[in-house]
């Protein structure tokens, strides 16, 4: 049964402007940055973003065909998960940090719904940067329309259980958009007993 709304808790400007910017500019200098290829219907592509995977060792993560290696967390994504952490009621082991050079790199429809990833713990999602539409669907489209949630510089997102098992989320391109932006999504990996 599909939830007629996204679980989501929006916190417009929730770091203000001047920390947000100090975290922008040192997140693109810190972070080891890659653009990797995945596979989408069996072809290979270069993502149109940049990423890297930060996480507790053994916090594995593994998407489109794409195996993560785990970066060690810097000391200033160390502070941002205590604060995010703290403000999401929840403990979090690995952070996926999305870059967009600019409103030409996007991320198509999907639902953050993989076997590593706890299904009862909420993602959290940090921007920093140019504002951007963050896109919602639903996965059996006869039940529910589109929606966008628009996140600008200093946002905070919850996405709270069941969002990701009913609905799908993207950022289409904005080719207006000449500035970047950086998504810090932190989530729960399940550990092997």
């Amino acid at each position: 049964m599909t939830t007629a709304t996204p679980c989501l808790r929006h916190w417009p400007g929730w770091v203000g402007a001047a920390e947000a910017d100090g975290w922008l500019e040192g997140l693109q200098r810190e972070v080891p940055w890659k653009q990797e290829s995945i596979t989408v219907y069996g072809r290979r592509h270069a993502m149109p973003r940049l990423t890297c995977w930060m996480a507790d060792p053994g916090c594995g993560y593994r998407y489109s065909g794409l195996d993560n290696a785990i970066e060690p967390w810097t000391p200033l994504t160390t502070a941002i998960r205590q604060r995010v952490g703290a403000a999401a009621a929840q403990e979090f082991n690995s952070l996926l940090l999305n870059y967009y050079r600019d409103g030409r790199d996007a991320m198509g429809w999907h639902a953050d719904d993989e076997a590593e990833l706890d299904p009862q713990a909420p993602i959290a999602s940090l921007s920093l940067g140019a504002s951007r539409s963050l896109r919602f669907r639903p996965r059996r489209r006869d039940t529910a329309p589109t929606l966008a949630v628009e996140l600008g510089h200093g946002d905070l997102l919850l996405m709270d259980p069941p969002t990701q098992q009913h609905w799908q989320h993207g950022l289409p391109r904005r080719l207006k958009v000449e500035a970047p932006r950086l998504n810090l999504t932190f989530r729960v990996v399940r550990l092997p007993e």
